[in-house]
């Protein structure tokens, strides 16, 4: 039986300092986009934070982006070649052995966020940008249920190499049955669901390996596609252009704050930060994202 590893609760400052690396991660993600046309979005509780804060959430600790399937192969093409690799790596279902997420993760090098369950992952977990990735659904509402149930099928086992561990105990002996499913196979039944939803434009996309936020089960295509620039912790990223069409279909009143009950951080093992920053934050992180 695998030891349960004990939680790491985030300090305020610590809570900083990921930002401010998530911050760079976000930069260099954009730089590699607006050089080769690459059309993306703020997701999430960042575009939240974009449109509410002009930045990060204060008690966020993670940073999404989203691109439609066409802009994630453009980019999937062209970031090895441009990506500064003295500072980040990058993970994906593809090309990472061991890594089982539908989502990529731009990651920065010499540090550590490594969630709680996940510490026997096969790979490197530095603090990372979500890349978050819409694939074309069916826009006929029975259709896309069944969708929504086959992608849930293939996110639980792709899921239970952690949830073997991390789940509850009625749920682990389930994940330790879809674990026997081997890692090449069902990526390779992924690859062919991919290739599969996206033969032809529909007007509605989801990410195929996360659940979607209401019983809709997918958004609407143009809130990914048309995208403009939006001011982010004094930098210029991009965000959909109907955010608050988007934002308030995902989360409701998005500009009221919630209640400090459910401010809530992710549950992590490890958080570590490069020792280039560390003086660099003293002098001058709390005056830049105070």
């Amino acid at each position: 039986m695998k030891r349960k590893s004990k939680q790491h609760h985030l300090t305020p400052e610590e809570l900083k300092k990921v930002q401010q690396v998530e911050l760079e991660l976000l930069i260099e993600f954009d730089r590699i986009c607006r050089k080769h046309a690459i059309n993306y979005s703020l997701d999430g509780g960042t575009l939240i934070g974009a449109v509410r804060h002009k930045g990060f959430i204060p008690w966020d600790d993670d940073a999404d982006v989203v691109m439609t399937r066409p802009e994630y192969e453009k980019f999937l093409a062209v970031v090895e070649r441009e990506l500064d690799h003295g500072r980040f790596y990058f993970h994906e279902i593809g090309r990472t052995p061991g890594y089982r997420w539908g989502y990529a993760k731009l990651r920065r090098r010499d540090s550590a966020f490594v969630r709680l369950g996940q510490e026997h992952m096969p790979y490197e977990q530095g603090i990372f940008l979500d890349i978050f990735v819409a694939d074309q659904v069916p826009d006929n509402y029975l259709l896309r249920c069944l969708c929504n149930f086959h992608c849930y099928v293939i996110r639980k086992i792709l899921y239970s190499k952690v949830g073997k561990y991390a789940s509850s105990a009625f749920k682990r002996p389930i994940y330790w049955l879809l674990n026997l499913i081997p890692e090449k196979a069902i990526k390779r039944y992924y690859r062919f669901y991919v290739r599969f939803r996206n033969r032809k434009p529909t007007q509605t996309v989801k990410c195929i390996t996360f659940p979607t936020s209401n019983r809709y089960y997918g958004y609407k295509r143009k809130w990914f596609e048309d995208t403009m620039d939006m001011a982010f912790e004094g930098a210029v990223l991009r965000g959909s252009r109907h955010y608050d069409e988007y934002l308030r279909f995902r989360f409701g009143d998005y500009m009221k704050l919630p209640p400090v009950e459910k401010r809530k951080t992710h549950a992590v093992s490890k958080v570590s930060f490069p020792p280039e920053m560390e003086q660099d934050f003293l002098t001058r992180g709390y005056e830049t994202y105070g």
